[in-house]
C-alpha cells in the first residue's frame, strides 16, 4: 500500500508539487523511494545524503525519469528544497503523480541531527 504523508503542503514556487517534512521522511524512509537531485560531491560532501537515497543529478532527471521506481512515493532531495520542488514538478509533468519535495533539504535535514551517510 502506497503510503500517504500526514504533512504535506502544496509548494509556493512550483504547482503540483507538495513539500514534505524531513522527519516524516525519515521516520516513513522505508515506504518511499528517495532521489537526491545534487551533484556527486554534494552527495558525499559536508552534509551528506539519506541512507538509501539514489544520487540522480537534476540535470540527469530526463534521462533518468523512466529508472525512477513508482512503486512507492518518490521524495526528491537537495541541499535546500529548490532543485528538488524543481524535480518534483518536472516528474509531475511526466505522470509521475506521487511525487514530492522534502521541504528544507539537506540543510534542515543535519540542522535536525537526523541521520546522515557520507
Amino acid at each position: 500500500m502506497d503510503y500517504e504523508f500526514k504533512q504535506k503542503l502544496p509548494n509556493p514556487n512550483f504547482e503540483n508539487v507538495f513539500d514534505v517534512t524531513a522527519e516524516e521522511v525519515n521516520s516513513n524512509a522505508a515506504h518511499l523511494t528517495l532521489i537526491d537531485v545534487r551533484q556527486p560531491e554534494e552527495y558525499t560532501g559536508e552534509l551528506g545524503h539519506v541512507h538509501n537515497a539514489q544520487l540522480v543529478v537534476l540535470g540527469e532527471i530526463p534521462n533518468q525519469i523512466k529508472n525512477i521506481p513508482t512503486d512507492k512515493p518518490v521524495v526528491f532531495i537537495c541541499r535546500s528544497g529548490m532543485r528538488s520542488a524543481q524535480a518534483s514538478a518536472y516528474a509531475y509533468s511526466l505522470g509521475i503523480k506521487n511525487t514530492y519535495n522534502m521541504l528544507g533539504g539537506m540543510l534542515l535535514w543535519n540542522k535536525l541531527s537526523l541521520p546522515v551517510e557520507k
